[in-house]
């Protein structure tokens, strides 16, 4: 049953969620996060059962997915109050795990502003309450920063019996949760004789279709959480097209700026991964070293302005749309993401070079390092993000592009 958060204040807002929680989270889920008890969180986590219960429910709730439409599984708040309701859950850790970014923070909102009717009763209800995760499909080996110079190509095959489909063929790559996901958030050319960011249009893809094979990429960092997947004469519905023909790249803007807000860091105030790190200093040892510890402190104070840029974006959020501005926050928390790898593990005994496989905090020191530069890439690159301050925030003059008004045909490619 979904929350009822009518005309409740910020504060309000807080305290009636936190009360929901305390009822409804499983106990020893919420006793492990209260005590920061990561280990017995990642147990409880793991257990598959527990998660689909609890996801269903929180969706459910309409507190998975806060800015939603109502009549769409959401309670229909402004972003101030979806950034509340969020770090409530993420005190928690009661939130949507990683793998569904794609689907609660992309897929969904672009689908609420760009899908028809039947798209939004389709795919909104199923990704609230947890039951179908989503990947992206944008970049490909030849269109990673320059987007717009995607070659994926969609053409159109109509036929009076299925009311018209496209015909996909190209290559995704860096699609992260690709080997899980059930749908795709596709851009494919259909018009290579218009300039380059004319001809794209937008599909929701789903990857059971005959002709889509994933391929799982694995990372430094061991795990193996993105993908590169191969199109082959797929089939894709009409009714699947998202937005106008050919207006595709518009309804990826909804897609990326949506995306470079949520990876600027948790819209909230309680304690951050600097804080671990300080903890954890103390047990080591590390924290009397003066040196590492004016580093700690350097971080925690870089988390606490990224935690505070953010909830002020947040709260302007309440009367109007994600912009570059996103980007700032973006390029700060990929530089924090990297610094706090680092640190991860110089609070380690011996910097975490030679760890027993049961020490649980050395192989999480090791992963945060090696995923360190990760936040620097994923979602653009940090030099993207550059170029996109000094252009639109700061109103630089752009890149001069000498073949911006040749149709995509005639670009030089490779």
């Amino acid at each position: 049953m979904t929350v009822d958060v009518t005309g409740l204040g910020l504060d309000a807002l807080a305290a009636h969620v936190r009360a929901w929680l305390e009822a409804h989270l499983p106990a020893n889920w919420r006793d492990a996060a209260l005590a920061g008890d990561r280990h017995a969180l990642a147990a409880i986590t793991a257990d598959l059962s527990t998660t689909t219960a609890w996801y269903a429910e929180l969706g459910r709730s309409g507190l998975a997915t806060p800015a939603w439409p109502v009549e769409h599984g959401g309670l229909g708040l402004a972003a101030d109050g979806a950034a509340v309701v969020n770090d409530e859950l993420a005190r928690l850790h009661a939130g949507r795990p990683a793998a569904d970014f794609v689907g609660v923070a992309l897929a969904g909102p672009t689908i609420v502003e760009w899908g028809t009717e039947q798209q939004k009763e389709r795919y909104l209800r199923p990704l609230a309450l947890g039951e179908e995760r989503w990947c992206q499909l944008f970049s490909e080996p030849g269109a990673g920063s320059d987007l717009a110079s995607l070659t994926t190509r969609a053409v159109r095959r109509d036929s009076d019996n299925d009311g018209g489909s496209w015909v996909v063929d190209g290559q995704k790559v860096w699609s992260s949760f690709s080997d899980t996901a059930r749908f795709g958030l596709l851009m494919a050319r259909t018009d290579p004789g218009v300039p380059k960011h004319r001809g794209i249009t937008y599909f929701l893809l789903d990857l059971r279709s005959p002709g889509v094979e994933v391929r799982p990429l694995r990372q430094l960092n061991g795990h193996s959480e993105f993908g590169e997947v191969f199109l082959s004469d797929v089939v894709v519905p009409d009714t699947d097209r998202l937005g106008p023909e050919n207006n595709g790249w518009s309804v990826a803007m909804t897609t990326l700026m949506q995306e470079r807000s949520g990876l600027s860091g948790r819209p909230g105030v309680g304690p951050g991964r600097a804080d671990t790190l300080a903890v954890r200093a103390r047990a080591t040892g590390a924290w009397a070293d003066p040196v590492l510890r004016d580093r700690l402190l350097t971080a925690f104070v870089a988390e606490r302005v990224l935690q505070m840029a953010t909830v002020r974006a947040f709260a302007d959020l309440g009367t109007r749309e994600p912009g570059a501005e996103g980007s700032i926050r973006k390029l700060a928390h990929g530089q924090l993401d990297t610094t706090l790898g680092l640190l991860a593990t110089e609070v380690e005994p011996g910097g975490a070079t030679a760890i027993d496989e049961s020490d649980v905090d050395g192989a999480a020191a090791v992963d945060a390092f090696l995923s360190g530069k990760i936040l620097s890439i994923a979602g653009g690159t940090t030099e993207i993000q550059r170029n996109i301050i000094g252009e639109r925030v700061l109103g630089l003059p752009r890149d001069r592009d000498p073949y911006a008004d040749l149709p995509f045909s005639e670009r030089p490619h490779g």
